[in-house]
């Protein structure tokens, strides 16, 4: 015998949980819509505008930091020793510094202290945190690929070997599956 107070106690449910999954994110077996590119515009150390769309066309690992984080002096000469390896299979590294007009004096001395040779940029804020998706606190980094988007993000402190299953996997043939999208290591 047919119920309509049986049918709609199975089908309201049932349609509650596709919309939260739809609103949410959650895997509904469609293919998730693709990332845009990104693009940041800051500056150079000499005051010059940079770009991340004029890095097109290459992989970039994008951290961003600064000066008065501790982890992210943690951090640091992990970067510097990756990019000496990864530069020279056309990967781009950029360090996007967060400083403010008061802190941003102390960036040289960061910069010779652990020898970063590799573009550093000025002027990200928290706003460049929420476009990229990162956290609110840094480190983090941002993983793109040659067309600009964003295919993977790490907010905290990121491990070496993270940072190599990134890269291995956007310079090579990218038939295996994507390393996992969003790493967290943040302090709760």
């Amino acid at each position: 015998m047919f119920s309509w107070k049986k049918t709609l106690s199975v089908a309201l449910p049932t349609a509650a949980l596709s919309l939260a999954m739809l609103v949410y994110g959650a895997d509904t077996g469609t293919p998730a819509k693709k990332e845009s590119p990104v693009d940041l515009t800051l500056s150079t150390l000499d005051s010059k505008k940079v770009h991340l769309k004029d890095l097109r066309g290459e992989p970039v690992v994008l951290n961003l930091w600064a000066t008065w984080c501790g982890p992210c002096r943690e951090e640091m000469p992990m970067m510097v020793e990756a990019e000496k390896l990864w530069g020279q299979k056309g990967v781009a590294f950029i360090a996007a510094s967060l400083d403010d007009g008061k802190t941003k004096k102390n960036i040289p001395a960061f910069v010779n202290e652990f020898h970063v040779t590799f573009p550093i940029w000025t002027g990200a804020t928290g706003d460049d945190l929420a476009k990229l998706r990162l956290g609110e606190a840094v480190p983090d980094t941002a993983f793109l690929d040659a067309e600009g988007i964003v295919f993977a993000r790490v907010l905290g402190e990121i491990r070496r070997p993270e940072l190599d299953e990134r890269l291995t996997w956007v310079t090579g043939d990218r038939t295996a599956p994507a390393p996992t999208a969003r790493v967290v290591h943040l302090d709760k």
